[in-house]
Parts: C-alpha cells; structure tokens; sequence
C-alpha cells in the first residue's frame, strides 16, 4: 500500500531585502573550483603562512633564549670565576635582539607573498648571528677548571641549546642546520687541529643529535603543511558550499517571484474571466430552451447545448486555477465557523449520489455519532470532501462501492476518509496526482474529463486548516483518501455549570 502524506504551506513569503547578481556568484563559484583543483600541498604553497606562523612563534616565545643564555652565564661564572662569559652572553642577547626586532617589523609590515623570500633570508641571517655565538661558546676554554667538567658544561649547554632552537624554530625551514651549521664547523676545526678526545665526542655526538632534530624537525614542518593545506581546502569548501547556497537562494526567490507575480494575475482576473463565460453559459442556455422562439435548425440546438456544456466545463476549470491561485497568493481567507464533520459528510454524499446510481455504484456510511462540531470554514471543507468523493465516482467502476468514514484520530482530532475500490493509483504515480495539474495513466487511459487540481486543492484548504491529507493506493485494490483535522479545531463540550448557593449575608457589627 502506498502512503503520500502532505502538510504543505503557502508559498508566499519572498526576500527582496537582499538582491544578488549572477555572473558575480557565477565568476566566484569558478575563481573557488579553479583553486580546488589547482590547490598543492606542496610546502612552496605555505611559505607565507608557515613564515607568519614562525613570527608568532618567536614573539611568544621571545622570553624563553634569553632566560637559558642567563642561566648558562650564571653557571659558567660559577664554574669558571671567569667573567669574561657575561660579554658571551651580552652579544647572544644581542643578537636575540636582532630576531626579535625582525619579528616585530615583519608582524607590522604584514608581509605580502612578494616579500616572504625576502624576510625568510632576513630570518636566517639572524639565525647564522645567534650560532656564531653558540660557536664561541662552544670554543671558549678554561684552564682554572677541570678540562672534563668544563667540557661536560659546554656539551650540556649545546644540547639544551639546540633541543630548545629545535622547537622554536621548526616552522622556519633549514633553520636549524644555518644556527648550528657554525658549531659543528668550528668544534671540528678544533677537534682536528687540538685531537682533544673531549672536544672530538662532542663534536660527534652533538652532529649526530643535529641530524636527527633536523630530521624531527622537517616531518613537523611538513605535518604543519599538510594541516595548513586541509584547512585550505576546507575553507575553499565552505566558500563554494555558501556561494551555492546562494545561487540556489536566488533562484529560488526568483521562481517564487514569478509563482507569486502568476497566482496574484490569475487571482485579480476572476471578474474578468467569469463575465464572459456567465453571458456565454446563460446565452447558450436560453438558446437550447427555445425560450424565446424554437431554433429551426436541430443541428444549432445541440450545438448550444454543446456550448452550454463545454462553457460549464471551463468555468469549473477556472473556478478551480483561481481557488488555487488565491491560496498561493495568500488571498484565501477562511471564513470559520463551528460546523459538525458529520453533516458535511453527508450533504456532500447527497449532491453526488445522483452520479453514483447512474453508475450502481454503492455509498456506504461509518460515522461515529456525537462527535462535537469542529471550528472551520464551512464552504472550504464542503469543497474538500466534494472533490475527494467526485473523484470516488469518477474512477469507481460500475457495480463498485464507496466506503464514507468518519471519527476520531488516535491525537484527539477528527477526520473523514472516503475508500473505494477502484483500480488505484501505481505507487510512482502518487507524487504526479498531488502536483498541480497532474493527472494518473488511469485518468489518462480512461479519458476521464478533469483538471487534475482537485487533490492540490485539498491539500492547500486543509494546510490553511493545519491540517493533513493522507492518500493511500494499492493498484487493482482501490484508493483511499483521508483529509484529518487537528485536536485544536475541535470544540469540546463543557459540562453545565450548577448552581451554587449563595453564602449566608453577615450582619455588621457597629460596636
């Protein structure tokens, strides 16, 4: 069994506020792909980013080097009585001074992509000062203190020292091998011209402690790529997704616009359509009633008649684009009322039963009894339950039977359902009758006259309602449609208020 269940709501609210221009959006939607499919993640793609990157990294950490370079001097002081290091550590702080002045006018400048190799080699440069002066601290001796406890001072300097521009340079590509480039040069000078073992372990060790930082090092910066490259694309992403959104934003207004412009045109012509179709009908009708002299010719009677029918047929058509159109529109207003379902129910089986013994089709009735009134508009609803049962003794065969229900709902609302056994309705066909102007292969087969807006219409009256309407079809089983009303439409009965006894007057007391 196919279920089609409609709630659908007036298409009349549209957004002028905000007027976009198509070949804008359209250009910014290929500017967006290009850079989709053209997009690298490449490192050469990021420099400017990982260089602001590195920028900030050196003025949040700008605290961090000069602290290690005061506790070295401090200790070397200490180890060595020699105070000469401070001068050591007077021009490391200095040219820490020099990166941090860099990092400042370059976070001021805002470095464009034109300038990023520039201010790379500027950073670099600094880098190659500050390891200078790591290399002449790596070839200061002292003669006072023990060869191994000064030595094993220096090593431990060195390691901190690179471990610490290890994670504060990463984002600077090379930057590590420029700093420390100049320590691994002078402490092998000095280890091949001196063959001091100390001096020839530590230049050992401490290249290859450079190596495999420089290899930890370059997997961060590429990891940091790559990351920088997922964001990339996703905010490319998230830029197409908006500016579909709204292309389609603006179509969408744009069909509502002309949606709107046709229900306000077909509604505001209803004067002008029906006048000339009333003169045509009531012409045509005292033409074939001879009312005013017989018509010689038999022929021009039934022509007339022809007339009158087909000029029927076209108001009906009319009447039903313009009741539609007004719903649309917004024009439909409901005129409520409270109105027992039962009764509608059946008046309307009254106005079709002539139909439906023409064709021995049975009308049978279901109706729960003293279900209180429900607050509608009267004519709407007439108008909803005439056309679910016209379309009943339309496509009912003959001999078949129709089943009229109503009740209440599970929720505490009423409804009236109308089932017959027809031939129904195939299950992809379903969604083509709820449109407007759609019309089934049996309907089409059948040449069964109809302008396929008689469900369309149901559904707009009973969304005005807040209602529900629910078809259901089975090929070969028949059809069964049910327009719902919900809990608030229906008024409860309130129990008679008693009489209660008024209270017993109390005398005033004038003490």
């Amino acid at each position: 069994m196919s279920i089609a269940v409609s709630t659908s709501t007036d298409k009349i609210i549209v957004d002028k506020s905000r007027v976009r221009r198509n070949k804008t959006v359209s250009r910014t939607v290929r500017a967006t792909r290009q850079r989709l499919q053209t997009g690298s993640s490449a490192p050469s793609g990021f420099d400017r980013e990982m260089l602001l990157l590195h920028i900030d990294s050196v003025l949040y950490g700008a605290i961090a080097l000069p602290v290690l370079i005061a506790l070295i001097a401090a200790a070397g002081v200490y180890l060595s009585g020699d105070r000469s290091i401070l001068a050591w550590a007077l021009m490391a702080l200095s040219a820490h001074a020099v990166t941090i002045f860099l990092a400042r006018k370059a976070k001021r400048d805002n470095i464009g992509p034109e300038k990023v190799a520039t201010w790379r080699r500027r950073f670099l440069g600094g880098q190659v000062l500050m390891g200078v002066c790591w290399a002449i601290f790596a070839l200061r001796d002292c003669d006072a203190c023990g060869g191994v406890s000064f030595a094993l001072f220096q090593g431990t300097g060195l390691f901190i020292a690179l471990a610490a521009t290890a994670i504060g340079t990463f984002l600077l590509r090379h930057a590590l091998v420029y700093t420390f480039a100049p320590v691994i040069v002078a402490l092998a000078v000095t280890s091949s011209t001196g063959g001091n073992p100390i001096h020839i372990g530590l230049t050992g060790m401490l290249s290859l402690s450079l190596a495999f930082l420089v290899f930890m090092t370059g997997r961060m910066n590429r990891a940091n790529v790559h990351i920088l490259s997922v964001q990339s694309e996703k905010d490319d992403l998230i830029a197409e997704l908006e500016v579909a959104k709204s292309m389609s934003d603006e179509a969408r207004r744009r069909a509502e616009e002309a949606n709107l412009a046709k229900s306000r045109f077909l509604a505001s012509m209803s004067h002008e359509l029906r006048t000339p179709l009333n003169a045509i009908l009531g012409f045509s009708e005292v033409m074939s009633s001879e009312v005013l002299g017989p018509l010689n010719n038999p022929t021009y009677k039934e022509y007339t008649v022809d007339i009158h029918r087909s000029g029927e047929h076209l108001l009906n058509l009319i009447n039903e684009i313009l009741d539609l159109s007004r719903i649309e529109a917004g024009k439909y207003e409901l005129n409520e009322e409270a109105v027992n379902l039962v009764e509608i129910a059946e008046d309307c089986i009254g106005m079709v039963q002539l139909r439906a013994r023409g064709k021995n089709i049975t009308i049978s009735e279901q109706f729960e009894q003293g279900m209180p009134s429900v607050w509608i508009d009267e004519k709407a609803m007439r108008q909803v339950t005439l056309n679910l049962l016209s379309n009943a003794v339309k496509f009912t065969p003959a001999g078949g039977e129709i089943t009229v229900k109503s009740g209440w709902t599970a929720g505490g609302g009423q409804y009236i359902s109308i089932k017959d056994n027809g031939p129904g309705i195939p299950e992809e066909e379903i969604p083509i009758v709820l449109s407007a102007f759609g019309q089934g292969s049996i309907a089409i087969k059948s040449a069964e006259q109809g302008t396929g807006l008689g469900l369309p219409i149901v559904q707009a009256i009973l969304a005005k309602h807040n209602g529900q309407f629910i078809l259901r079809s089975k090929l070969r089983e028949g059809t069964e449609a049910i327009a719902i009303l919900p809990p608030r439409r229906v008024l409860q009965s309130l129990p008679p208020v008693e009489d209660v006894p008024s209270p017993a007057r109390r005398r005033k007391s004038f003490a």
